[in-house]
């Protein structure tokens, strides 16, 4: 059996992992000059692998895709994963917000001590090989530092990413070869992407790149849910990007796309309701400024206090009542999301009616897919590192059963 994976990321690799075990020759081949980039940039701020939460809320995190995704998910579920990760020697542990870690909180000592044991079970690495397609007799076509080459493999595994961060080698350069053989794919948009928003020049020279902490934001879905979360963000040049908005993302662009525009609702003081706002703010002021009474009355100071004159009417701020509204509710008009090439992630990619329940293309026996090149999106905190490595492994698993029943069918035929 041999197996060819195009795409070293961290679908790729498990992939590759799961082929092996299954007694696969296995051979995987990436663009780049070496692989897992992409999972290495994830461990500069410290790698979350997966989150503690229990399997239904974590399963909930993504959406309409839950249905297809909880399978592969059970199969290799956040638990699991960090056994995985002991097995290579990294130790996990749980972060107060609930997410994974590994002790170390890095990422290159775990793709190195993986990519060791995968060496030692077999795994031939190709890297600097662009994959162009198919030729004509079925033959796999790559571009190398050698010229082109054609490889020939039993079956096939993409796992080739979205469209973000195109410069670690996710840059859907896979989308008209697949689309070209009738595979049907759903438009590559940014996912846990910032957002813009047509601040005045004031505010944008003053406070861009400012951290707003200690927030809550509110979002109405394109079906009229009303969501809340709570977190932080930043301030950009361009409008507003950050954890707490990368949580939201997802529906802020599908209402940018649905109407033109979105809201969001930013809630500036969410330990005080607003009922001790305006007794705050009532407060006599005596001599002191306005912005030094809302800094002592009300905690709000600095960027928050902008944030506020950049969207109230001036004479709001002389009534108490308009003013804690405004603090508790300060719509944000967003005009639309960032480019996805500067997206943590990407939704869309291939549909999952296009795939059998191994994760095999229907309409291209033998060619399976997994990770961000299926249509599925998660917030960030572990859920997308978590599901491409749970559907790498049923693709790699798949590709194994199909061989051997392809084997079995043939010795049965003779």
């Amino acid at each position: 059996m041999k197996i060819a994976i195009i795409g070293g990321g961290p679908a790729g690799l498990m992939a590759a992992e799961a082929a092996v075990e299954g007694g696969a020759q296995v051979d995987l081949y990436d663009a780049m000059a070496s692989v897992g980039r992409k999972f290495l940039l994830a461990g500069k701020g410290g790698l979350n692998l997966t989150h503690s939460e229990p399997l239904e809320p974590f399963l909930a995190r993504y959406g309409d895709r839950r249905p297809q995704l909880a399978p592969f998910l059970a199969g290799f579920a956040p638990e699991a994963l960090r056994q995985w990760a002991r097995g290579l020697g990294a130790e996990t542990f749980v972060g107060t917000s609930g997410r994974v870690f590994p002790a170390d909180m890095k990422s290159a000592p775990l793709l190195r001590a993986w990519l060791r044991r995968l060496r030692r079970t077999g795994l031939r690495l190709h890297v600097r090989h662009r994959w162009t397609g198919w030729h004509d007799e079925g033959l796999l076509r790559f571009e190398t530092p050698d010229g082109p080459q054609s490889i020939d493999a039993d079956a096939v595994i993409l796992a080739l990413g979205g469209a973000s961060w195109p410069r670690l080698g996710s840059d859907a350069a896979w989308v008209p070869i697949l689309a070209g053989r009738g595979v049907p794919i759903a438009p590559l948009l940014p996912a846990n992407c910032g957002f813009d928003v047509r601040w005045t020049d004031h505010f944008r020279m003053k406070f861009a790149g400012q951290p707003v902490k200690s927030v809550g934001v509110i979002v109405k879905t394109v079906s009229g849910e009303v969501l809340r979360r709570r977190g932080e963000f930043v301030v950009t040049e361009h409008g507003l990007e950050g954890g707490v908005i990368y949580a939201v993302s997802a529906h802020l662009r599908d209402a940018v796309m649905s109407t033109g525009c979105a809201t969001i609702w930013l809630d500036l003081s969410p330990d005080r309701d607003v009922t001790r706002l305006i007794a705050d703010l009532s407060q006599p002021r005596g001599k002191r400024t306005l912005a030094t009474h809302l800094e002592r009355r009300a905690g709000i100071a600095g960027v928050k206090a902008g944030l506020l004159r950049e969207a109230v009417p001036k004479e709001a701020f002389l009534h108490p009542e308009q003013l804690a509204a405004a603090i508790k509710s300060l719509p944000i008009s967003v005009v639309s999301p960032r480019p996805v090439d500067e997206a943590i992630s990407t939704a869309g990619g291939i549909s999952f009616a296009a795939l059998d329940d191994r994760l095999m293309i229907r309409a291209l026996p033998g060619v399976f897919c997994a990770g961000e090149m299926l249509d599925w999106e998660a917030p960030t905190g572990g859920y997308l590192l978590t599901a491409c490595f749970a559907t790498g492994r049923a693709a790699g698993a798949g590709a194994v059963a199909w061989l051997k029943e392809q084997a079995k069918g043939r010795a049965v035929r003779r």
